[in-house]
């Protein structure tokens, strides 16, 4: 039994992380700005209030505990306007650093750190050419974002000797939220298809699985540094269109101009422009075994066929 003290438990992922650390018989705190919703959605778990962009009596929440999985942040789906940018870069880099700081104080320190990353510290790359943990950061907005974030959370093992990892999380998908409820609703109103000529790579996962690899990092002494959290098989918008479509029985024939994504989303419009074909090599090594490896399968699950 360990003593897991979570951020961004209400979350997508973390709603499915907590869940299963009690399911397992982890004793979990999850801070949060909204104590009364969190413990709604979090039963079993016992919630404690934070201001993740300043110091103050969460700060006690982390002496003691046996790690932090901090899943905090921003969502990043939206217009790029300046406060937009700020409101990313800091509740990723600011909200990192100040849990740095927080475990620099505590008279004992947890042994693991996880921080989500994501894929985007790859940037937007060719879709043939698989990058794994040792490849270099790619260039934009988001992956500058991303390198900082990574960096904040290694200084937690280079400072105070806590075992670091940056999950790089791809694009989720599951029942009840994440990047899927934004992709089906086209197809719902038959209007479903690819962005573009749909030959973006999207470095997909399941929940299951980005839960099941932080469990994994969680437990494995030897997990340390990049992990990255995607399926090994990613597929191209194209064929995540195509998979839908069939899932769910609507055409998927419908193509979304580029051109009007940028209309709507401005710079922000690469999350679903562009793409990465990323490889969890480092998953791979460990053994780890993934529940929903394949589109199909792990849409089906989700939809219940």
């Amino acid at each position: 039994m360990k003593t897991v003290l979570v951020t961004g438990g209400s979350g997508f992922i973390g709603r499915g992380l907590v869940k299963d650390l009690l399911a397992r018989g982890d004793r979990v705190t999850v801070l949060t700005r909204d104590e009364k919703r969190a413990q709604a959605a979090l039963p079993g778990a016992r919630v404690a209030y934070w201001n993740p962009m300043a110091p103050g009596p969460w700060f006690e929440e982390v002496d003691g505990v046996d790690a932090i999985i901090h899943l905090a942040g921003e969502p990043i789906a939206k217009r790029w306007s300046e406060a937009a940018r700020r409101e990313i870069v800091d509740s990723r880099i600011e909200t990192t650093r100040l849990m740095g700081e927080a475990i620099g104080q505590a008279k004992r320190k947890p042994s693991a750190f996880l921080c989500a990353s994501a894929v985007g510290y790859y940037g937007p790359q060719p879709g043939d050419k698989a990058l794994d943990e040792g490849a270099e950061p790619g260039q934009g907005f988001l992956a500058d974002v991303v390198v900082r974030w990574e960096q904040a959370a290694r200084a937690v093992e280079e400072r105070h000797g806590v075992r670091s990892v940056q999950l790089r999380i791809g694009v989720v998908i599951g029942e009840g939220g994440g990047a899927l409820d934004k992709m089906i609703a086209p197809f719902k109103f038959f209007l479903g298809g690819p962005i573009g000529d749909g030959k973006q790579v999207i470095s997909w996962i399941h929940r299951d699985d980005v839960v099941g690899l932080i469990l994994l990092a969680l437990d494995n002494e030897a997990v340390r540094g990049p992990l990255n959290v995607t399926s090994p098989n990613p597929a191209t918008g194209e064929e995540v269109a195509q998979a839908i479509g069939a899932v769910l029985r609507r055409p998927a024939w419908l193509r979304v101009p580029e051109v009007m994504v940028k209309l709507g989303m401005g710079d922000a419009a690469e999350i679903v422009t562009t793409g990465q074909r990323v490889q969890p090599r480092r998953a791979e090594e460990l053994g780890y075994t993934f529940r929903r490896p394949l589109l199909v399968p792990a849409l089906e699950s989700i939809f219940g066929r």
